[in-house]
């Protein structure tokens, strides 16, 4: 069994696992410090990720996928990291982020919508005053008045992410349509996407704690909803919508 520490969130982590491709991925995030907390992952924990990939490939009605036992323990190692992290007022959000001179704009959508190709025109509008935070799974820390999204290794097909933290401006919830347009929408709007587009840990307490900390957030981010094609124009829509 191999261990490594790194620091997300700033939560340094001791990490036990059997596989060489959790550092591998983490290696942008290694730290010499001493960790918070630890976790270790067993064969069991790795069985348990690929029942539940499974059983959610049966449910979506997709042929069921084949990974190897070192990619499904970094998933466990995630999932054990979210869980211990939920008593810091810490969330993994999924969605994809980009900072736009400092300030972090997460959109987060159903499976498909386009939430990355919606940051890559960003990225091509904005230029060097953009920089992608995480493509998939960041996690969000909320106080009292404000909230501050992190790119973690946890970054999408593309692997894009910045090791970095930002204060967390808005949340934005994306549908395709033919026009652009966004709206800015209530909390009660919003809730149903933010309970689902969190990480959801097991016990009923763990689960009490995660939603009011997405009380909070929902208190402390703007919340929006855009409407908008693939064409450049949507990422000055959405900027200037939610910059008003």
């Amino acid at each position: 069994m191999g261990k490594f520490i790194f620091t997300i969130a700033e939560k340094t982590i001791e990490v036990n696992c059997i596989y060489e491709e959790a550092a591998t991925l983490c290696k942008d995030y290694i730290s010499d410090g001493t960790p918070d907390f630890s976790v270790t992952v067993k064969q069991e924990d790795i069985d348990f990720e690929r029942k539940k990939s499974e059983a959610e490939d049966i449910k979506e009605g997709k042929p069921v996928r084949s990974f190897p036992d070192s990619y499904l323990e970094t998933l466990s190692i995630y999932r054990k990291i979210c869980d211990k992290l939920v008593e810091s007022d810490i969330i993994l959000f999924h969605g994809s982020v980009i900072a736009v001179d400092g300030e972090g704009y997460l959109f987060t959508a159903k499976s498909g919508t386009g939430k990355s190709t919606h940051t890559r025109l960003w990225r091509e509008y904005f230029g060097e005053r953009a920089v992608m935070v995480n493509d998939d799974k960041p996690l969000i820390k909320v106080s009292e008045n404000d909230a501050t999204v992190f790119g973690t290794p946890w970054d999408g097909k593309h692997r894009l992410s910045t090791n970095i933290g930002v204060p967390l401006k808005a949340i934005c919830i994306l549908e395709r349509g033919q026009e652009n347009h966004i709206e800015k929408i209530s909390c009660s709007a919003a809730y149903p996407m933010l309970v689902q587009q969190v990480n959801r840990p097991a016990g009923a307490l763990k689960m009490q704690k995660t939603l009011q900390i997405i009380d909070s957030l929902a208190e402390t981010a703007g919340l929006y909803r855009l409407s908008c094609n693939m064409d450049i124009s949507a990422a000055e829509v959405a900027y200037n919508g939610m910059n008003k």
